[in-house]
């Protein structure tokens, strides 16, 4: 108990990204035809988010001070964003797993509250902080996490629609559509500046960190969002979703085509990191934020099919959901290793 206690003085700010990788891989899963996998994982999700909720608890009641500098830090701060977006990911997981859209409309509000906190704590946060640190020792892919957690608001929000009164269900999709579109142009702001380091700052293997995978998950998951407002424009009879059609049907495929082009450029990059400048493989809790967007990816794809009938991409979205499979086995191993054999204790891996 001592050294549960000690670790989560220093528990990682994106450790709700676990959740987020297992939801939808178990959401994805169950889509695409997997058997079993899906309702087990889904059981441990639920586990998972619960745990994960305590020992945030324990750490704002015993470590108050170190969990403040890691909400207002720069290269922290953004990691808190995987509370919503993980709230949001179970609340998709209740839908599509169980069907039970009660649970998943108070997870909803409960993802929209958090939302709401967190954007204007952190962003207000981080500008008003007089001592910030340059634009290559702030800036990390980590901080796309903002968009993630914003579209999770609106995938969970068109997915309780049917369970919505007929009254509120225009303010629910304006708000969704409004959220959507906030969420691209959020991620055209905040990768202006990562690619900006990209290019001409000095790049090391240490500085390439998991979590740039969600240059790609970013897209991934407005990719899935877009589907979702096209499926209620249609379904639903909503007369601001079905006049703007067209234009969702284009933002939805330009999300699709630069998440895609992403994964060539990440895949090249860690292979520079790993095997040509040799950098080793060990277990970091950051390492959920890469597993995340391989699964988001195969489940925005199956998705993309259905809403613009796209047969051929189908066979796409079921090689990505083995992917997904076999990252989501060998990073939840290194967690058990960590959490058994970690010489610091354990929860005590670096976060993003």
């Amino acid at each position: 108990m001592r050294r549960l206690v000690a670790g989560v003085q220093h528990l990682p700010s994106s450790y709700f990204a676990v959740v987020m990788a297992t939801g939808v891989i178990a959401i994805a899963g169950l889509e695409l035809g997997v058997p079993v996998l899906p309702q087990a994982l889904g059981v441990l999700n639920v586990i998972a988010y619960l745990v994960l909720w305590a020992l945030t608890i324990l750490r704002v009641a015993r470590y108050r001070r170190e969990f403040g500098n890691d909400l207002f830090d720069h290269v922290n701060g953004p990691g808190f964003f995987t509370v919503v977006a993980a709230t949001g990911v179970l609340g998709s997981q209740f839908v599509v797993l169980w069907g039970f859209h009660g649970v998943a409309t108070v997870l909803w509000l409960l993802t929209l509250v958090l939302w709401t906190l967190l954007t204007f704590a952190v962003f207000a946060g981080l500008t008003v902080k007089e001592s910030k640190p340059n634009l290559a020792g702030g800036i990390t892919g980590g901080w796309l996490l903002a968009v993630v957690a914003t579209q999770s608001v609106v995938v969970l929000a068109m997915q309780i629609a049917p369970a919505v009164p007929d009254t509120l269900l225009p303010q629910l999709w304006f708000l969704g559509l409004s959220m959507w579109l906030w969420g691209g142009m959020l991620y055209v702001w905040l990768m202006a500046l990562i690619f900006y380091r990209y290019v001409f700052y000095a790049f090391s293997p240490k500085d390439l960190t998991p979590p740039y995978w969600i240059n790609m998950g970013a897209m991934a998951i407005s990719t899935l969002a877009g589907t979702f407002l096209i499926a209620n424009g249609r379904t639903a009879s909503s007369a601001l979703l079905g006049a703007i059609e067209p234009l969702l049907q284009g933002v939805t495929i330009l999300f699709w085509a630069t998440g895609t082009w992403w994964i060539p450029m990440l895949v090249v990059l860690g292979v520079w990191r790993h095997i040509v400048k040799r950098f080793p493989v060990r277990y970091d809790a950051a390492y959920w934020g890469m597993v995340f967007p391989l699964g988001m990816y195969a489940l925005c794809t199956h998705h993309l099919v259905a809403a613009l009938d796209l047969g051929f991409l189908e066979g796409i979205a079921r090689v990505f959901v083995y992917v997904a499979i076999a990252a989501w086995v060998a990073t939840f191993w290194g967690l058990l290793r960590s959490l058994g054999l970690g010489s610091r204790g354990p929860l005590s891996a670096s976060g993003a």
